[in-house]
């Protein structure tokens, strides 16, 4: 599966054992079951646990029994329960990134619970999660918006501007001029089929999309060009 900004995924990952190795006061830090330690990372030295937060609101893995009720030298099960969540930052690593651990990182992915919009201005925003990374996740897509439409597609508007796709909220008008196409759109360049960008687009508005791309992750109306 390919990933893009935007795209809403149905997420889990089944339990496995694990057995806890220490305890703070905000975390259960576990003998992660699904990864290797490196031993010719340079850089990175990884002792083989994890974290897990001891109040799992908003996190993505959890443990059974909860991590609030575990002590070190417990054995537990650790995993995802099915879950909506919504990518905000997609990173290639090629070639691929040491981290400590195997796999080393290939694909990594910032995704956000579903309700949680995305901050600008919070750069520590969203949880880490590494699709082809070792862990035996379970990802769905659930909605792409412009899934009609490839990164790189030239359009034009209904107004006579020509745009250029870098994403559902990242539109870059080739006049230099701001604000979104407005729709139709007829596919200039690109690797898209210029039957179905103008059927996809034949009603509605740029709105449109944010409006169900903000249903699907959960995330309450509003107006804007983009999510926030």
């Amino acid at each position: 599966m390919d990933y893009r900004v935007g795209d809403v995924l149905r997420i889990s990952c089944p339990f496995a054992p694990a057995v806890v190795t220490g305890i703070d006061d905000y975390h259960v830090f576990v003998r992660w079951p699904w990864w290797q330690i490196d031993p010719d990372a340079e850089f990175i030295r990884w002792n083989g646990d994890c974290a897990v937060a001891r109040d799992d609101a908003g996190e993505l893995f959890t443990t059974e029994p909860p991590a609030a009720r575990v002590k070190a030298g417990d054995t537990c099960q650790v995993g995802v329960l099915p879950r909506i969540v919504h990518v905000i930052d997609v990173d290639v690593c090629d070639p691929p990134r040491e981290t400590g651990w195997l796999p080393r990182t290939s694909l990594n992915l910032v995704v956000l619970p579903a309700g949680e919009a995305p901050d600008p201005r919070n750069e520590f925003q969203g949880t880490s999660i590494e699709p082809s990374g070792g862990v035996p996740f379970r990802i769905e897509r659930v909605f792409r918006p412009y899934a009609f439409l490839e990164p790189g597609d030239d359009v034009a508007d209904n107004d006579g501007r020509a745009w250029q796709f870098t994403g559902p909220w990242s539109w870059v008008a080739y006049d230099g001029a701001e604000g979104v196409p407005v729709w139709p759109l007829t596919l200039l360049a690109g690797a898209s089929v210029p039957e179905a960008v103008a059927e996809a687009t034949a009603v509605g508005e740029h709105e449109t999309e944010v409006r169900r791309w903000r249903a699907e992750a959960g995330i309450g109306v509003a107006r804007g060009d983009g999510p926030g």
